[in-house]
């Protein structure tokens, strides 16, 4: 049998069975049901202080809804499909509880500001977090860059091997991309951080409500100015998908690095067996799993920016149903972004270092040419001439399976006699890597100020920064 509706007054019909099963939401945002009773509470207390309900009043509330609390923590409460969503469900069992007064909880507020609320105060929970898990995962790159510093590998562009690079230099882009990750979801915060409970359904109230009150007591920065825009802003959700996506695609290009280089083709790594799975049927596959299904479930995330993106563009305000569908996709992302960046910081942190494999991969390219030509021009030729000597120079290697360090002096000077005995060291590896000194650049030295102002960018935008000065947790 169909509980009593709240609204349901002007209602002379129960409502369908199907449209309660497909309008509920108690289904998923009983998520919310913390945030829910935490907010409560502080509405109450601000009733109270108002005079618009008694002492003894709020008392009774506020050890009910802690009850209530304390059922749902126990898996104790059951939640009821007919109540449609985890306010009413709530409110239901308070008023089980202590009678009639319960009902007088819902004075001055609307379930549009309620849970908008509850949005807001479950999305600064987990921004925090996600921003605590993204800078461990910055600073596991950063220990493993420290630790790597000798080691160098082939840097690609088209996939094509290019140009030797530090192995350290090539953890540190992620870094950095990881860095800006941390920012955006710093600045973010502030626009997740504003109170919309006292806008009631879309117009404010009646009622000597005290919003500065509740925004204290939940440690709110700021109170949302206009109470249609309070109801129906969806933006900081929108930002907060975007944000997701961002680190997900940096993830899912992480991911597809650790594929390659853990391939036999590659073997430059190898990733420890607790991220790995086997095959039903090769007895001797180890399969990179956890970074494959953190590349794919990036498109999880992506689609659920679009899905709130397209909910929202044809929205009259204020709140309208299609709301409803802000939630699954929000919820979703926050456990896959999660738990993708601790799996990320487990694979960085546990990966061996083929030194070997990667040090034959840059002796047995061209990926030197460019340091050839730059020799070249040191010698006064035009680096467009220069560019078509080594051309023809790798050429050359190319037919008589060669490197070029492997040709005579004389093969040199078939090409140009200006080359001499010092060509030598200049195209050895190490060489290659630590003549690049400019500032962002592969030498070590490049490198290690690279760590430096890693290091510097976390301690002000980390966890340290983040969450105690923007967070403004003691």
């Amino acid at each position: 049998m169909s509980e009593k509706k709240p609204w349901g007054g002007r209602f002379t019909k129960s409502t369908n069975q199907l449209v309660e099963e497909y309008t509920a939401s108690i289904q998923f945002d009983q998520k919310l049901a913390s945030e829910d009773i935490q907010g409560s509470t502080a509405h109450a207390k601000m009733l109270a202080a108002q005079g618009i309900i008694t002492p003894e009043e709020q008392i009774e509330i506020v050890t009910g809804l802690q009850e209530i609390k304390q059922e749902i923590d126990a898996g104790q409460l059951e939640f009821l499909v007919s109540l449609e969503d985890i306010h009413m469900n709530i409110e239901k069992r308070l008023i089980e509880k202590i009678g009639s007064v319960g009902g007088k909880l819902h004075t001055a507020r609307s379930r549009n500001d309620q849970v908008a609320l509850d949005m807001h105060l479950y999305l600064k929970k987990w921004v925090k977090q996600l921003a605590g898990s993204l800078t461990e995962l910055i600073q596991v790159f950063i220990t493993k860059a420290e630790t790597n510093l000798d080691v160098i590998i082939p840097g690609y562009t088209h996939l094509q091997r290019a140009q030797p690079i530090l192995f350290s230099h090539h953890l540190m882009a992620y870094a950095f991309m990881l860095l800006r990750d941390l920012e955006r979801l710093k600045d973010s915060y502030k626009r997740i951080d504003i109170m919309p409970l006292g806008a009631g359904a879309l117009a404010g109230t009646t009622f000597n409500i005290d919003r500065q009150m509740v925004a204290d007591q939940l440690g709110f920065q700021r109170i949302y100015a206009n109470s249609m825009d309070a109801v129906s802003d969806r933006d900081y959700l929108v930002e907060f998908l975007s944000n997701s996506s961002l680190i997900m695609m940096h993830l899912s290009r992480l991911a597809e690095e650790l594929i390659l280089w853990s391939s036999s083709e590659f073997q430059f790594i190898e990733l420890d067996d607790a991220y790995c799975t086997g095959s039903s049927i090769m007895p001797q596959k180890k399969n990179p799993d956890v970074a494959e299904l953190i590349r794919g479930k990036t498109g999880r995330v992506y689609g659920h920016l679009i899905a709130l993106l397209t909910t929202l563009k044809g929205l009259p305000l204020t709140y309208n149903k299609d709301m409803q569908e802000d939630k699954e996709g929000m919820f979703d992302t926050i456990q896959t972004l999660d738990g993708a960046l601790k799996l990320a910081a487990g694979m960085i942190e546990s990966m061996k270092i083929n030194r070997e494999k990667m040090t034959q991969a840059v002796k047995a390219d061209f990926s030197n040419a460019t340091d050839y030509a730059d020799y070249l021009v040191t010698k006064g030729i035009p680096f467009r001439d220069a560019h078509e000597i080594v051309g023809k120079t790798v050429l050359y290697c190319l037919n008589n399976n060669k490197y070029l360090l492997d040709l005579t002096l004389a093969e040199y000077q078939q090409f140009t006699d200006l080359v001499s005995e010092d060509i030598y060291p200049k195209l050895q590896p190490e060489q290659v890597v630590n003549a690049r000194k400019s500032f962002g650049g592969t030498a070590k030295s490049a490198v290690l100020n690279a760590i430096v102002e890693a290091k510097k960018e976390l301690k002000d935008t980390g966890t340290s920064g983040c969450v105690k000065i923007l967070f403004k947790i003691n």
